[in-house]
This record gives structure tokens, C-alpha cells and sequence, in this order.
């Protein structure tokens, strides 16, 4: 593939890359096994990788692997890829024509786009994933588990609109890290890169030095591994949620105390070593790929 033409920054409004986003994102699918793993990890701390390998592969063998995935992991993927493609090209054009330098304007970009992906598309799909993937599975004693559908509807009749947004703000303060990491260091890194090769700000890369800057930012950027398990302790339906210390009304600060008096510190990093991978794929997806695919 031929060096890109244009950096992010350089477009106006264009509202191609909401197609774009949506697109891209659902490529980013491909990932869901290291998703699966990394929730499972982050549900049940005390399970190391291959105890939680095993548990996801008695679920249905290579199937366990893709759970969540049909519907919501595509719904999600779909929708929020659109809106973060969108806000965060749209923040970088912004910021970029006010002088600020490429890294910054990644940063403040991918923050924005996280933000507003959360609040518009990402709750209830997200609830809906992870618990598809923690339930316990009722199948195991005979009991006829019931369908992603049913969860759902029992879900809303049971908590409403607030129950299948459940972790919504842990959500959005995951995703407004992850992307503004992600898309910070990215463009830290390809700034890096053009100065250790000589090149002036805003030449192109080659696809390899774009690439792996999209994986500096993608593993940098799992710092904050902790705000995905509070996330995923407040959404999860396993049965050890069920426990006598839990908080009975779930914040973002009282579960993070809770996974902290638990589990300690390693605690608030289980899954990250997956997600790491996850955080890879997503980035080189959603930064390298698909400035190409903008551009194109």
C-alpha cells in the first residue's frame, strides 16, 4: 500500500466518515475472542488465563469465544465506530487548524469521540455484551437458557432504561481514555517516526510506520485497565457478583474500592494482558487503516 497523501487534520466536515467509522469498526470484530477473554478475566479475578480459557471453551468450544458478539457486539461496533470516526476527525480538523501539534490534537479527538460514542451508542450494548458473556449459564443444569432477547426484556422490566445502561458512565470514561490514549500516542508516535527519518510534520508515513505506531498507541494505551474492570464488575451477572461485600448500588468509585479491597491491585488489572492484544487490532483498525480509507 502506498503512503498515505493526507494526515487527519487536513480534511473539512466529511460526512463520509461516519461510513467510514461504522465500517472499519465492524472489522474490529474479528477481535471478540480476546474481548470474551479479557471480560471473563476482569469478572473473575481469581481465574488466571487459562483457567478462564478453559471456562470460556466449556460454554461451546470455539463458539464460547464469539459470545455477544450477534447482535450486540455488531450493533455496537456499527454505531459506535460511526460516531467516533465522525466526532474525532471532526475535533482533530478543528484543533489542528488552531496550531496544535498532531499528538494533542489525536488526544483531544479521541476523547471527544469516546465521550460521545459512550452516552449515544455504547450502554446498552455493552451491558448486553458483557452479560452474555458473565451469566451463568443455566444450560450446564439442564435449564434451557434463554435467549439474548429475553435477557434483555427481563433486564429493562426489571431496572428500565438505567438497568440496560448499567456502567454507562464507567463506560464513557473508559472509552474517553482509551481513544484519547489510543489516538494520542498514535500520533505521538508517527510524529516520532518523521523526525527519526527526517521528514517535516504532516509528510506520509509508510503503511509499517503507521502501523506500528497504531500499536505503540493501542498498548499504551491499556493503562487504564481498571476503569474496564469496574466497568465490567458493575455489568456483570456472574454468579460471583453475588457477593456479601459487593455495594448494593454500584458507582464508579464504590466498585472500584470494592475490586480494590478484594483483589488488590492485581485485581484491577486482570484481563490486561488480552486486552492489550484487543487494543492492538483496534487501534491499527480504527487510526492506521482508516486514515487510509479516508483518504481513498
Amino acid at each position: 500500500m502506498a503512503p498515505m497523501g493526507r494526515e487527519p487534520g487536513q480534511k473539512g466536515v466529511n460526512w463520509s466518515n461516519i461510513a467510514v467509522g461504522g465500517i472499519m469498526n465492524m472489522v474490529t470484530t474479528l477481535g471478540q475472542p480476546l474481548e470474551v477473554l479479557k471480560t471473563q478475566m476482569a469478572a473473575n479475578r481469581s481465574e488466571s488465563m487459562l483457567q478462564a480459557f478453559r471456562t470460556i471453551w466449556s460454554r461451546g468450544g470455539v463458539l464460547g469465544f464469539y459470545q455477544g458478539l450477534i447482535p450486540w457486539a455488531w450493533i455496537e461496533a456499527s454505531t459506535k465506530g460511526a460516531v467516533l470516526l465522525f466526532t474525532a476527525s471532526e475535533v482533530e480538523t478543528s484543533v489542528v487548524k488552531m496550531g496544535v501539534n498532531p499528538g494533542m490534537a489525536g488526544l483531544l479527538g479521541g476523547m471527544a469521540g469516546g465521550v460521545v460514542q459512550s452516552y449515544v451508542t455504547m450502554g446498552f450494548c455493552t451491558t448486553m455484551k458483557t452479560a452474555e458473556i458473565t451469566r451463568h449459564k443455566q444450560a450446564a443444569s439442564g435449564v434451557k437458557p434463554p435467549s439474548t432477547w429475553a435477557l434483555f426484556a427481563d433486564i429493562y422490566r426489571r431496572e428500565g432504561i438505567k438497568g440496560i445502561n448499567k456502567g454507562v458512565n464507567a463506560v464513557a470514561l473508559r472509552q474517553c481514555t482509551n481513544w484519547g490514549s489510543r489516538m494520542g500516542f498514535a500520533r505521538l508516535a508517527e510524529d516520532m517516526i518523521r523526525s527519526a527519518r527526517g521528514k517535516q510534520q504532516g509528510e506520509s508515513l509508510s503503511a509499517l510506520d503507521k502501523i506500528f505506531s497504531s500499536a505503540v498507541g493501542g498498548a499504551l494505551a491499556t493503562w487504564n485497565q481498571p476503569i474496564e474492570v469496574v466497568r465490567v464488575e458493575m455489568q456483570s451477572m456472574s454468579r460471583g457478583a453475588a457477593h456479601a461485600n459487593r455495594p448494593a448500588k454500584l458507582t464508579v468509585f464504590n466498585t472500584l474500592a470494592f475490586v480494590y479491597r478484594e483483589n488488590g491491585i492485581k485485581g484491577l488489572y486482570r484481563g490486561v494482558t488480552p486486552r492489550i492484544g484487543l487494543g492492538i487490532w483496534q487501534t491499527i483498525c480504527m487510526v492506521s487503516f482508516a486514515d487510509y480509507v479516508k483518504a481513498w
